[in-house]
């Protein structure tokens, strides 16, 4: 379990690629399966206690869950009833929602049967109550008696009673009309104050559903074809980047020394009119000798820079040839592999059961626990007391270090494809499926690697959050001094998460390689990027570049679909949310996708300098790397 001084000595030379193997951080996988016994637990105790139940069938008022019989709860009249015939839950006044909490405030009865129907009088309540055997009043008052009784007025449902139906699976009655939630619908979209405006959005996305269905299909196309041929267009890429600065740089600083020579010309002809008609100059008020002293540091800065960006593109205009020469392979990766390009699926999958579970798990705890009653409701709330109340902070920190660890393993199965890929001299001589073995040998050995790195993304990544919900629960509360400092402790951990990221990812690369523990990895990796710093910048600043315009490409592609496909539609403010949800999908997807990407690069680069490291071509001491990053090492 120790970190980079562990009992484990790795001697960083001898990197023996695909040689051995064993288990790696076996106390962390073992850690790991604990915690994720303990979400289980959790789990299986919201079932075990009933909270599961109460969610999915519901409960009223005075705890008792409905389709079922009850156990009485002590100080609360009116529980421990047999609802066994009554499996629906009724609200008597579903329209009043509290809009901070999101919940409905009303009293909640289970029921027979939801209204059929609108009910305007208490008549209509009785005729109900007669013919369908389903009393919508509070149990104690007898329905044949609802119009006389004076209880009426708060132990009914409040006229009239809107037709209802029942939610699927979860048995709740909601009115068929939803027109009562328009408040709580304004309130969630708050950058909409016309609901006129509201409502023609909406119904352009309903009236625009296959389109944008088929607009999404196409950004997924597009981002699976440009990682094939991002390998043709990179160095053209590349180089337009590369020029587009330096003209704009070239650009900037002769328009600031256009900018002070004219400046000057200037305030050299009006210098001696303006002495003349002011005898004493304003101390206030700037002169124009301080204007063109600024325009002049301005352009002594600019052309500094310039100079400096100028060197750096001589001296590093061989690591840009490397960046074109990786993309180059990455492609050929994807074409050797093409089974990567699935990955982000299997992650979005994976991810999405994962949440899915989580999220009914929340739910299962906000039913769970012991029965309490609201002072000022008189509603039973059903809450989580004494040391149960922790089960929801593990609960959160599982969503965290789990998702963590899904998207851990995608990088250390894509790292394990590529490395087999780089350094197998005879590519025919691959597995059949490299992606499969990698993630074969991600499963025997390397889990607790994967555990222990996104548990360090974890716990910088909680900090964070908490800084992140503090900083929005006193906006406007906190002075100014308080804010910097939040938003700056936000700032600090946001660059700290992002560069562990990035460590982590090269430790992944070298276990795939070296079969050793996550901080010797990691320990190993930044030696060796560390000499190669140059090049590493180089990558991640034109080929980070390079990507985002590819994603920024896939995204007005797939909107200019989008406005050709929309045409049709001459009310152009319909096109706005469906557009809206098609951009924002179109660069999730690219962003998705030439992550993946990213990451191939990444590790080619990593196995790029362990080669050039260790072997220089002589007989015995061959190249592993492809023809393309020869002629770039050259």
């Amino acid at each position: 379990m120790g970190c980079c001084g562990s009992a484990e000595v790795s001697d960083a030379a001898q990197w023996k690629p695909l040689e051995d193997r064993s288990c790696t951080d076996l106390p962390w996988f073992l850690l790991f399966t604990l915690f994720l016994v303990g979400m289980c637990g959790i789990c299986g105790f919201t079932i075990a206690t009933g909270g599961a139940a109460r969610l999915v069938f519901g409960y009223d008022s005075y705890g008792n869950t409905c389709g079922q019989r009850n156990e009485p709860i002590e100080g609360v009249r009116l529980s421990g009833l047999d609802h066994t015939d009554r499996k629906f839950v009724f609200f008597l006044d579903p329209c009043n929602i509290d809009i901070i909490q999101r919940k409905i405030k009303s009293m909640a009865l289970c029921v027979s049967q939801c209204p059929t129907e609108e009910l305007a009088t208490y008549y209509d309540l009785k005729r109900f109550a007669m013919i369908n055997g389903s009393e919508l009043c509070s149990y104690e008052l007898p329905g044949h008696k609802y119009p006389q009784l004076p209880e009426r007025f708060e132990k009914c449902p409040k006229l009239p009673v809107p037709e209802s139906k029942a939610l699927p699976v979860f048995n709740r009655c909601t009115p068929v009309d939803i027109s009562c939630y328009a408040k709580f619908a304004e309130a969630v979209v708050t950058f909409v104050s016309d609901n006129s405006m509201l409502n023609r959005l909406i119904a352009g996305v309903a009236a625009s559903k296959e389109i944008i269905v088929g607009l999404c299909l196409l950004a997924l196309v597009l981002s699976m074809i440009l990682m094939v041929i991002i390998r043709y267009i990179s160095a053209v890429l590349v180089w337009i980047l590369t020029a587009l600065v330096v003209l704009g740089s070239l650009g900037g600083t002769s328009v600031l020394w256009w900018l002070y020579i004219d400046y000057r010309m200037t305030m050299n002809e009006t210098m001696t009119k303006d002495l003349r008609e002011t005898e004493e100059p304003n101390d206030g008020m700037k002169t124009p000798k301080d204007h063109a002293q600024g325009l002049l540091i301005y352009a002594v800065s600019a052309t500094v820079f310039t100079g400096i960006l100028l060197l750096l593109m001589l001296f590093m205009r061989k690591r840009v040839a490397l960046t074109i020469a990786l993309f180059h392979v990455a492609g050929k990766v994807f074409i050797h592999l093409p089974l990567l390009a699935l990955q982000p699926f299997c992650t979005f999958l994976a991810l999405s059961l994962f949440w899915v579970y989580w999220i009914m798990v929340l739910l299962f705890l906000g039913t769970t626990g012991n029965p309490e009653k609201n002072e000022d409701t008189g509603l039973v709330e059903f809450r989580l007391t004494g040391a149960l109340q922790y089960m929801t902070w593990y609960h959160a920190v599982g969503l965290i270090w789990i998702s963590e660890f899904i998207l851990a393993c995608q990088q250390m199965t894509v790292a394990g494809a590529v490395v087999t890929y780089y350094f197998t001299r005879d590519k025919t001589k691959l597995p059949v499926t490299p992606i499969l073995s990698s993630v074969l040998r991600l499963v025997r050995y390397h889990l607790g690697t994967v555990a222990k790195g996104s548990f360090i993304i974890t716990l910088v990544k909680i900090p964070r959050l908490i800084l992140m919900y503090i900083h929005n629960q006193l906006k406007g509360k906190e002075n100014a001094c308080a804010r910097c400092m939040l938003k700056t402790c936000i700032c600090c951990l946001w660059c700290l998460e992002k560069c562990l990221n990035y460590l982590n990812q090269n430790a992944y690369a070298a276990t795939a390689i070296n079969s050793t523990s996550f901080c010797n990895s990691a320990r190993d990796a930044f030696m060796i990027l560390v000499e190669n710093a140059l090049r590493v910048a180089t990558i991640n600043t034109i080929g980070d570049f390079v990507l985002f315009l590819g994603k920024i490409l896939i995204m007005t592609c797939t909107a200019f679909a989008g406005v050709l496909a929309l045409n049709y539609q001459r009310d152009y403010t319909e096109w706005v949310l469906p557009l809206i949800i098609v951009c924002l999908f179109a660069f999730l997807v690219a962003h998705c996708f030439l992550s993946i990407f990213e990451i191939v690069v990444d590790v080619l680069f990593l196995c790029f300098a362990i080669d050039t490291k260790y072997n220089n071509g002589t007989p015995g001491r061959e190249f592993y790397m492809d023809k393309a990053l020869m002629v770039s090492h050259r």
